[in-house]
């Protein structure tokens, strides 16, 4: 994901989704942000959360640099004028990177989640879970496609940095892959 591994066709970028109520999502900005800050991307905002058309075409409008942003509500949700922000991100094909809290890792929500994304065909680079006890071997056995752990925010320490540096890699592989595709 960095400028020289994270640069899809002109005008990508990376959209980070979540799963569950807004206050469950508000660490969703926190993760885009350490994740732009590490690659060297610009960490953009979404004016119109409640459209996602409007949106999407205002983050691709601005510019070619590689970005990052968060979605602050659950994709999954209807919307007012029917649809979902998932299946707008599947006509749009957004590559998106679906954003897992260790709470969430005992309920069926990451599989969930990955599969509602399939569903509406939305390039999925894979699942992170952020906090939480890592247990990469249970996550080899679900069949999720995931990409990483990172601790809680705030948490800076050699594991840290060591989890971002594979996230990184991860995260730059799969990103050829969809380049490609």
């Amino acid at each position: 994901m960095s400028v020289s591994g994270f640069e899809a066709e002109p005008k990508g970028g990376l959209l980070l989704v979540g799963l569950g109520l807004r206050q469950e999502l508000e660490g969703l900005t926190a993760v885009a942000a350490r994740l732009a800050a590490a690659e060297g991307a610009s960490l953009r905002q979404l004016a119109r959360a409640k459209d996602p058309d409007a949106s999407l075409a205002v983050l691709r409008a601005e510019d070619s640099a590689p970005w990052l942003a968060a979605l602050p509500l659950d994709p999954g949700l209807p919307l007012a004028r029917g649809g979902s922000w998932a299946e707008a991100l599947g006509a749009w094909r957004q590559p998106c990177l679906l954003v897992v809290r260790g709470d969430q890792m005992a309920t069926g929500l990451p599989a969930a989640g990955g599969a509602l994304l399939e569903r509406w065909r939305v390039p999925l680079m894979g699942l992170v879970q952020v906090g939480g006890n890592w247990q990469p071997l249970k996550r080899r056995r679900d069949g999720l496609p995931w990409v990483g752990w990172l601790p809680e925010s705030g948490k800076e320490n050699e594991e840290a940095a060591a989890a971002m540096a594979a996230l990184q890699q991860v995260l730059r592989g799969r990103w050829r892959v969809l380049k490609a595709a």
